[in-house]
């Protein structure tokens, strides 16, 4: 059973980096044809993909957001890790780490998400 979970501070102020970290059990971020996105869900609004980062380390970001994203994962402890600058309170969401098998797969399994809040 794979299991993730977000971590990290749950209130950011305007104009800092936004860092959260995914922690991944029951199975390996190396693992062929998984790939391990981010995803936020700002209140009151629909769910908003954020980029992924391959099994092989490659990266992806979506396009509104990829001038302020980085995503880098460290292996050795299997985790991967958003990274978010300049953020506004736009960027208040509720932040969810997922797997999805192939780039264009369904995601099969999500963390519990981690409220991150940018105040006024």
């Amino acid at each position: 059973q794979v299991q993730l979970q977000e971590s990290g501070p749950g209130l950011v102020k305007p104009s800092q980096t936004l860092s959260l970290t995914c922690t991944v059990s029951g199975g390996s971020i190396t693992t062929n044809y998984y790939y391990w996105s981010w995803i936020r869900q700002p209140p009151g609004k629909g769910l908003e993909w954020i980029g992924y980062i391959a099994y092989s380390g490659s990266t992806y970001y979506s396009p509104s957001l990829k001038s302020r994203t980085s995503i880098s994962r460290d292996t050795s402890k299997n985790q991967f890790t958003l990274q978010l600058s300049s953020v506004t309170p736009e960027d208040t969401a509720v932040y969810y780490c997922a797997r999805r098998f192939e780039v264009a797969g369904n995601i099969d399994y999500w963390g519990q998400g981690t409220q991150v809040t940018v105040p006024s």
